[in-house]
């Protein structure tokens, strides 16, 4: 395939613009991949530097007194989910299958 001096007179201005687009893209996402990298390292460090809480550090008191009631509480949460269990509805087990053809 041979091309006229009109066809490349318009094809090779293209393939220069294309080429700029091209590394313009580029640029763009890498520069997106630096912010996020950016954002993600400020995510873990503030993460990081926040105190977190836990449900079983809340009820632990020094005394003697606050054991007792945290462990009651752990006791009687225990009891709901096993009652919580015991009441659901399994969505297929024991229902009525018909095997006939």
């Amino acid at each position: 395939m041979s091309l006229k001096g009109v066809e490349l007179q318009i094809a090779i201005p293209k393939t220069f613009d294309a080429g700029k687009m091209l590394d313009q893209a580029q640029q763009q996402n890498h520069a997106n991949q630096m912010n996020a990298n950016e954002a993600l390292k400020k995510e873990i460090e503030r993460q990081q530097k926040i105190v977190n809480t836990s449900e079983e550090m809340d009820g632990i008191k020094d005394d003697g007194e606050g054991g007792q009631q945290y462990e009651a509480d752990r006791q009687k949460k225990e009891q709901q989910q096993k009652d919580a269990k015991k009441n659901t509805h399994h969505p297929f087990k024991g229902n009525f299958v018909d095997f006939s053809g």
